[in-house]
């Protein structure tokens, strides 16, 4: 990736890692599939505004709104249900770390239903120590619930593989001719209509009391912040950098939760924080193969550079003699 694909992967990270900040302070008043489906229903009016401002055109073929309502079903509607159902059978950091397991996923369907992602060594290593790192940064009392819960184990690991296949059905949308924007929207409207029936019928929102201003900012903050710009980014770096390349996301998500935590609320960072952050970076360094390219070829490039000065200066001693 470039370093500006780098830079918005980064955000993506932050963008995502803050929700969990915003939806544990609307998690205290608001049931989850009412949160979910004010998220992506505020996130589909913010896109709609601006696009209107900018005056970008939302598509109208068929085929392109049959692809958005795919992308809905696999990418919102499906893990997120599968998560939160997760959730509510074993911790939250056993969660996170099947989360993580997303580029693992990514990596194999990439390699069997594309042409220009295949798998190769240094990936797949980077891969297996980035969710090493994720597994360290979380903690190893939360392994401990490993193989009880099998069921809401396997929902997480399948919420994890239907992200994974999303990567690979949004590469569509840039041969489509559809702009990162336009998709981002289309995706969150599909995404809405088809939560919004099982938000009625689970949380029966009408009955619930009105929410606290906190509540409500941080509803609009998951919404602006960690839904519609977080996506708008997702499907630039999706059309750019392929799916295997945006979803280490889900190796950052961790590191900008926690770094928040640190910085906003105060929270301590203990040294498996540290570790499991190096691990992911040397995972992600693998993937991205430019910094041990760099290490493989410095010493040898330095020499060669060595040689050609060399020879340059022998020559022209040879002509000052002739």
């Amino acid at each position: 990736m470039t370093l500006g694909e780098w830079g918005m992967l980064l955000t993506l990270s932050v963008l995502w890692g803050g929700s969990f900040f915003f939806t544990e302070v609307a998690v205290k008043e608001l049931p989850p599939f009412t949160i979910v489906v004010l998220r992506v229903g505020l996130a589909s009016v913010i896109l709609f505004a601006a696009l209107r401002l900018l005056g970008v055109r939302m598509p109208r073929e068929r085929r392109v709104w049959a692809a958005f309502l795919v992308m809905g079903l696999i990418n919102n509607a499906v893990p997120f249900s599968l998560f939160v159902w997760g959730q509510t059978q074993i911790a939250s950091g056993l969660a996170a770390i099947l989360n993580a397991t997303t580029p693992l996923f990514t990596v194999l369907v990439a390699h069997v239903l594309t042409d220009d992602e295949k798998l190769t060594g240094k990936r797949l290593a980077g891969v297996v120590a980035g969710l090493g790192g994720v597994a360290m940064m979380i903690g190893p009392a939360a392994l401990e619930g490993l193989g009880l819960g099998v069921v809401a184990q396997l929902a997480c690991l399948a919420a994890a593989f239907s992200y994974a296949l999303a990567g690979i059905f949004g590469r569509r949308f840039k041969r489509m001719g559809v702009a990162p924007l336009a998709t981002a929207t289309g995706q969150v409207t599909a995404s809405t209509l088809l939560l919004l029936p099982l938000a009625l019928v689970v949380d029966r929102p009408w009955t619930l009391a009105m929410p606290s201003l906190p509540t409500v900012g941080a509803i609009l903050s998951i919404a602006a912040l960690s839904t519609a710009l977080a996506y708008v980014l997702y499907f630039r770096i999706l059309a750019t950098a392929g799916a295997t390349n945006l979803l280490l996301v889900t190796f950052l998500i961790p590191v900008s939760a926690i770094l928040l935590g640190w910085l906003v609320l105060g929270e301590r960072l203990a040294p498996r924080h540290f570790l499991g952050m190096g691990l992911i970076g040397v995972g992600l360094a693998a993937i991205d193969g430019r910094l041990l390219r760099l290490v493989r070829w410095g010493p040898r490039s330095a020499r060669r550079r060595g040689e050609d000065a060399g020879t340059a200066e022998a020559t022209v001693h040879r002509r000052r003699d002739i």
